[in-house]
């Protein structure tokens, strides 16, 4: 993928998003016709609970209006939004990476509906990290997650993710303060793990 620096911490990415296959999922750019979809999966008090954005209850209007900012935060350089679909082109979840120039890293965010729970289809559209690494050059990933929500906990270890720290009431969601948990990857972590699987 080409990349037309602008300054150091700004980068528009000129060519369309791609499209990333793994062995069971397809990860593909956002389609207005997903909104009620998503708006119904991300929706479920369940899902949405355990996100630091998603609202609940989630309307088709306000997703649709999300999927179409999709583009200009790919052009911008700023965010990787994936639909995580089935071969058959079923909606199953959404993988993300927000990304910051500055500092040349990226959030990892995803959720899976409800119906796809305990699949692995998390870990496995965590192929979004060699995109990263590989095709955006990140430095590092940073991932959170609730301290009440272990099973996000263990798809980021996994992944290879280092648990970093516990933040106290740091986040305050539906009028509550919650703790998160903080987990990193490094380039060059990542690089190493493979490489060791590649040679074994």
């Amino acid at each position: 993928m080409s990349v037309n620096s602008i300054a150091p911490d700004f980068i528009v990415f000129t060519n369309p998003q791609p499209t990333l296959h793994t062995q069971r999922l397809i990860l593909r750019p956002f389609l207005l016709t997903d909104a009620p979809l998503v708006a119904a999966l991300a929706g479920e008090p369940e899902v949405a609970a355990m996100t630091l954005s998603i609202p609940y209850p989630y309307p088709v209007a306000q997703a649709k209006e999300w999927i179409l900012q999709r583009p200009q935060a790919w052009q911008d350089g700023q965010a990787v939004n994936y639909a995580i679909t089935q071969r058959d082109d079923i909606l199953c979840g959404s993988v993300s990476l927000g990304v910051d120039r500055h500092h040349n890293h990226a959030e990892l965010g995803y959720w899976i509906g409800k119906p796809y729970w305990g699949q692995g289809y998390a870990t496995e559209a965590a192929a979004l990290i060699a995109f990263g690494f590989d095709t955006l050059k990140l430095n590092r990933l940073n991932a959170t997650h609730f301290s009440d929500n272990p099973a996000s906990g263990r798809v980021m270890e996994k992944l290879g993710m280092t648990y970093e720290g516990h933040r106290r009431r740091f986040t305050l969601r539906a009028g509550k303060y919650r703790d998160i948990k903080l987990y990193g990857l490094l380039q060059e972590d990542w690089r190493q793990a493979h490489t060791s699987v590649s040679s074994a």
